[in-house]
């Protein structure tokens, strides 16, 4: 099949500091991690990338015209990507090939990942599929499966025939935990996000989400891992976060007050992944 193409990304941080990717929720961008990049950026290169439609990122990408010769390689590891269901939709296994393109195109072998949501299914897949790639794991109100794929096919199907104003009214009850975080700054530039989107790339994104279930994997994640999970979050809540931490070996879990964007609470986040960053790059005694 065709090397995945890397998605649309933004580059901050020292140079030659040791990589982070920072992965977006559904019907997000790049702009959800702003609260936490100037703490971020002083110590690691960090890499954000848009999901297919979002952010301005092209739904579908052509494929190269070259054949494409990977320049990192582990041996004995299943192919991350997985056939398209059919044209135009997605699995979360392709949204990860996808990001280790992006890495492999940074010219890094190892790299740090944390991700909301989707950004953080996408990185437990990269780390369940390549431990040896991953050398820190974050997941803020992730989960290792989002419910049964029904609704998430509706969703899709949904969008795919209305558009993205079907979903938009309903957003802020899904993302924030109080209705005040929808009217700051942040809130409404994410709303925007959400709603200016490529309906198709969207639904994709919530096939994607559709077909993940990764419990049975999540043993083979050894890369050290944190765990946040918001109190007030309605769209993966507070169980999400503990199954994960029972799933994944020596995975420190954390819960914080916040709604399933983790907006209510953007210290608590920044503390808690510069602390495991920390812990994760410390030299061996």
């Amino acid at each position: 099949m065709p090397h995945p193409v890397p998605p649309r990304h933004t580059l901050s941080g020292p140079p030659g500091a040791p990589l982070l990717v920072l992965g977006p929720s559904l019907g997000t961008s790049t702009r959800v991690w702003s609260a936490q990049l100037p703490a971020l950026e002083r110590a690691f290169r960090v890499a954000r990338f848009d999901l297919p439609g979002h952010g301005g990122s092209a739904t579908s990408a052509p494929p190269l015209a070259e054949p494409f010769v990977p320049p990192f390689t582990e041996p004995f590891v299943p192919p991350l990507a997985e056939p398209f269901a059919e044209p135009g939709r997605a699995t979360v296994g392709d949204l990860a090939a996808a990001v280790l393109a992006l890495v492999d195109e940074l010219g890094h072998e190892r790299f740090h990942y944390a991700g909301i949501s989707l950004g953080g299914a996408i990185g437990a897949r990269l780390a369940a599929d390549r431990p040896g790639r991953v050398a820190s794991l974050a997941l803020v109100c992730s989960s290792a499966r989002f419910g049964p794929p029904g609704p998430w096919r509706e969703r899709a199907a949904l969008v795919r025939s209305r558009g993205m104003e079907a979903v938009t009214a309903a957003a802020p009850g899904r993302w924030f935990a109080g209705p005040g975080t929808a009217g700051t700054a942040l809130g409404r530039a994410l709303l925007r996000d959400l709603a200016d989107a490529d309906p198709a790339g969207y639904a994709a994104c919530c096939d994607a989400l559709a077909s993940y279930d990764l419990r049975p994997r999540l043993g083979r994640i050894t890369a050290p891992t944190l765990v946040v999970g918001g109190s007030l979050d309605t769209a993966t809540p507070p169980e999400h976060a503990r199954e994960l931490g029972a799933g994944i070996p020596r995975a420190t879990v954390e819960t914080i007050g916040a709604g399933h964007l983790a907006l209510e609470e953007p210290r608590a986040v920044t503390e808690l992944l510069l602390a495991h960053l920390g812990r994760s790059i410390a030299p061996s005694p």
